[in-house]
């Protein structure tokens, strides 16, 4: 499943590669009602584009990059358990010297068949209960003038209280891979965010926090959810605490 814009896979892509550009479908506002037909609506297009719940699924964009892992969060949202990421992306495919192509047919419309797994996702009532609870983390994923509000996206800016911070930029290599298992557990444990505690990730619009939902799921830690609604919702439902981090 090729989730790049459409000028790019016309212009090469893996060859038998289905096409969905995931970009900028999104929701921010996770109440329950909003959240359902999110949900409605992707495992329509998904069905769109001819793809089943019975398919074993490779996400890839130009890199290991956050509309990929998006793509891969929202798959096991919807209770999809044969779904990966292609590492290094079509960039890494053409390193290698693998084929390409350039032509496509169209796709044979299906139903894709989902079961929601709740516990991959969070609200905003899930961040809310979060705040300062020894066995949960809020991870924020996104840019440091973001976290410090001087980058503001929203009403407001800032961040969670009690959120940690770190940049999803670091999870990746120069050439657009993932790290290496070791040094990324060991990035995000001096963070605090270990094994043992729920993670619970936010970002602007839940792509960045999505790549660390991916990241984390890579190793193997066990409970992980993407605030899909993050800042977007959050810095703009006034209900929500926000807290500017000094540092």
């Amino acid at each position: 499943m090729d989730v790049r814009v459409g000028e790019d896979y016309a212009m090469g892509h893996i060859p038998g590669a289905l096409h969905f550009s995931v970009y900028g479908v999104n929701t921010y506002d996770t109440d329950e009602a909003p959240l359902k037909s999110f949900t409605q609506m992707w495992a329509f297009l998904l069905g769109l584009r001819g793809i089943t719940a019975d398919d074993t699924i490779v996400v890839y964009e130009d890199v290991s990059g956050m509309s990929a892992a998006r793509a891969f969060w929202f798959l096991e949202y919807l209770g999809h358990a044969d779904v990966h990421l292609l590492d290094g992306g079509f960039d890494a495919w053409r390193r290698a010297g693998l084929p390409v192509a350039r032509d496509a047919q169209p796709p044979k419309a299906s139903v894709f068949e989902y079961e929601v797994v709740r516990e991959r996702a969070a609200t905003y009532q899930d961040m809310l209960d979060a705040i300062d609870v020894p066995g949960k983390v809020i991870l924020d994923t996104r840019s440091e003038k973001e976290w410090l509000g001087t980058d503001r996206r929203a009403a407001r800016g800032g961040t969670i209280p009690s959120a940690v911070h770190l940049d999803w930029v670091n999870h990746l290599t120069a050439d657009g891979r993932l790290k290496p298992a070791d040094a990324l557990r060991t990035m995000f444990e001096a963070q605090g965010v270990t094994a043992g505690r729920e993670v619970l990730a936010f970002c602007n619009t839940g792509y960045r926090s999505a790549h660390a939902y991916l990241v984390l799921r890579m190793l193997g830690y066990p409970r992980v959810r993407n605030y899909v609604g993050s800042w977007q919702e959050w810095g703009n439902r006034a209900s929500c605490p926000v807290v500017v981090p000094e540092s």
